[in-house]
């Protein structure tokens, strides 16, 4: 057994495509593998370790056969009489002789061994076609050549049994050496083994592993926040970006001018984040600190002071455009800002931002009635200014502060708190991790801003496939549903006219979501309706009950007398309506004894369900267990008498019905 070690060494790779990249190469070169009989798996992590910097992507894999091992294969060829042509095109194409060939059955056979090849010459290929058909989701030429990669190559190393594989790959051909970092350990590393690799290219100011990397950026932030008494605010998404930038990573400490320190402290960190990739710092109230953090490339001699004195230098620049915005959209009212919207298309075939102002407007006063508390004047005015802020400077330079800005200009202009707080927060929940908003006004705005956008997306034939979502639909759905229930709101759909795709839709939505609550979808189809608070509260009373003896086998009554039904109605072409059961022609104590149950239960669960009052009806179903048992231990119900049959089918349909009444049992399983 050997190992080999491949790294592609290249200009910067993206921080955004690095750790797709990092997978990829051991999901592809697992596949070419397993097709050639080498057995490499991803799924088994111990046999390998992948390597990915901005400039270098790699992989060590642990243990392959130094050869393919040698099969035979018995294949099957023409029969015994075929044509002679057959027979040779046979011997041809598998490369046999005719004393191959074995009888049996009247069909020759043959068996056909396959040498396997040294492990290096089928690596040479199979590494070569992966890097040819590499799948970045962008990629350049450069020279004169025709290769693709995400960024000019530079060299290719690639060892196996200690020995260079020949690998060729847009003109460059394998070696066994690979650099370190650009300015701090620029030479050349020879590798002679994959376990030198990565202790060799640390020597070299190259930390390879991404974790790795990761984890040290992050414990270096912590100890130099703990110097000041601060702590970082927390920001997954820049940690792997500067993760992605950087192969030693030095971690410095700068300072804002205090001159900055009264914009929005939303303005400041987004700045910080999405120009210069700085961490902000909280101080111990949990307000913004004077101080940020810069995760640098490099060790200077000078204990980093010139790289803090130019990235702050830089940073008073981007502050001093923001307090440009700042200033410049506070002349402006918000409504005057909200003339603008008229500008700013929302869809080619829906309008503009303006019109879809229009329509939430009408769909948040129309859900005043569902949310508690909701005051009408309020909700009408959040309406108005809710996307205003889309049209000013700091919006359009910073798209993610889109409703902070606009409270920030609404509170400017003394609108009242509740108004203020629902331009902020009508776009939430915008991921699983989001809050949902929490006043009355809010909630109306953001339930009406995604309603709005999924009524008129499918109106328009906008709705989301299997692959492609680009609306954001689901998100948009599952916001909605997340405040329904969060807030335990009671919205019946059907009154705000969605079509029955967009209910299908919503449907889908909820079933992911109690899927995850590991509820079955049966039991979802059996409650479902379009008022999903009430939907869910029933659904876990009707599991919960299904999960009792008494639930467990009233289901097994119930479908043996649905069963029956749906068998003898099928075969007569009539229905046995429970309505048209002849009382008195029952004879029978334990028919007598059910109807009786029956006709006093059914209108108690009729009303128990219409006042909503589930788990009272739950137990009331439990009672009928018994004499419904009791009726199938004693009674044949396709008796030979066709009358006396007739009308116990149609007591059958009264018990169905009976049922039926707390949840559609028909659709739940077993």
């Amino acid at each position: 057994m050997a190992d080999l070690l491949l790294e592609i060494f290249s200009e910067e790779i993206p921080a955004r495509m690095q750790g797709d990249a990092e997978v990829r190469l051991a999901a592809d070169l697992s596949r070419y593998c397993l097709e050639q009989g080498l057995p490499f798996r991803r799924d088994k992590f111990d046999t390998y370790k992948t390597f990915v910097t901005p400039r270098r992507l790699g992989i060590w894999v642990k243990g392959l056969p130094v050869s393919q091992e040698t099969t035979e294969t018995e294949i099957k060829g023409p029969k015994v009489g075929a044509p002679d042509a057959a027979i040779q095109g046979f011997l041809k194409k598998n490369s046999l002789k005719q004393s191959d060939l074995t009888e049996r059955d009247g069909t020759y056979f043959a068996v056909v061994r396959k040498e396997g090849r040294q492990t290096a010459d089928v690596l040479k290929s199979i590494i070569e076609d992966m890097l040819k058909n590499f799948p970045w989701p962008k990629s350049m030429r450069w020279g004169a050549g025709d290769v693709t990669w995400v960024r000019p190559l530079h060299s290719i190393l690639c060892i196996f049994d200690g020995k260079i594989v020949p690998v060729e790959f847009g003109g460059i051909k394998a070696n066994n050496f690979t650099y370190g970092h650009r300015f701090l350990s620029p030479g050349k590393i020879t590798v002679t083994h994959p376990a030198e690799y990565e202790p060799l290219l640390e020597k070299a100011h190259v930390i390879a592993d991404r974790d790795k990397r990761r984890d040290n950026i992050w414990a270096q932030a912590e100890k130099a926040a703990g110097t000041k008494g601060l702590t970082i605010k927390r920001d997954d998404w820049l940690l792997e970006e500067v993760t992605g930038l950087v192969e030693w990573p030095v971690v410095l400490m700068g300072s804002i001018d205090a001159k900055f320190m009264d914009l929005p402290p939303e303005v400041l960190s987004t700045v910080m984040r999405k120009h210069q990739k700085y961490f902000s710092l909280l101080d111990k109230d949990g307000k913004l600190s004077p101080h940020f953090l810069i995760v640098a490339n490099m060790e200077a001699k000078d204990g980093g002071k010139n790289i803090i004195a130019g990235n702050e230098r830089v940073l008073r620049a981007r502050f001093s455009d923001a307090r440009f915005f700042w200033d410049q959209d506070r002349k402006k009212s918000l409504d005057e800002w909200a003339n603008g919207l008229k500008d700013v298309t929302f869809h080619a075939k829906l309008g503009t931002m303006a019109d879809k102002v229009v329509r939430i407007k009408a769909l948040a006063m129309a859900l005043t009635q569902y949310v508690s508390n909701a005051d009408k004047k309020l909700v009408e005015r959040a309406a108005v200014l809710c996307k205003a802020d889309l049209v000013t400077g700091m919006v359009g330079e910073f798209a993610e502060l889109q409703g902070i800005m606009g409270r920030y200009y609404a509170l400017t202009q003394n609108e009242p708190p509740q108004v203020a707080d629902a331009i902020r927060d009508h776009y939430k929940p915008q991921g699983p991790n989001d809050s949902v908003p929490s006043n009355p006004v809010s909630l109306c705005i953001a339930l009406a801003d995604k309603l709005d956008t999924l009524i008129s997306m499918f109106a328009i034939g906008e709705k989301p496939t299997g692959s492609k979502d680009p609306f954001a639909l689901r998100r948009a759905a599952l916001g909605v549903i997340r405040i329904i229930l969060e807030k335990e709101l009671r919205i019946p759909f059907s009154q705000l006219n969605l079509k029955d795709d967009l209910l299908a839709f919503f449907s889908d939505r909820l079933k992911v979501i109690l899927k995850e609550q590991e509820i079955r979808h049966d039991l979802i189809d059996a409650v479902l309706d379009y008022d999903i608070y009430r939907c869910v509260t029933r659904v876990h009373l009707l599991q919960d009950f299904l999960n009792t003896e008494n639930g467990a086998n009233l289901l097994i009554a119930y479908k043996r007398a649905a069963n029956i039904l749906a068998i003898e109605e099928k075969k007569h072409k009539t229905q046995y309506l429970g309505r048209e059961l002849n009382v008195s022609a029952l004879k029978e104590e334990p028919e007598i004894t059910l109807i009786k149950i029956l006709e006093q239960k059914s209108p108690i669960l009729e009303r128990l369900r219409n006042e909503e009052k589930f788990i009272e009806a739950m137990k009331l179903l439990a009672e009928l267990r018994a004499p419904i048992d009791h009726f199938f231990d004693k009674i044949m119900v396709n008796c030979d008498n066709e009358e006396l049959r007739t009308n116990r089918l149609r007591l059958l349909s009264r018990i169905r019905n009976s049922i039926d009444f707390i949840a559609n049992f028909a659709l739940i399983e077993g």
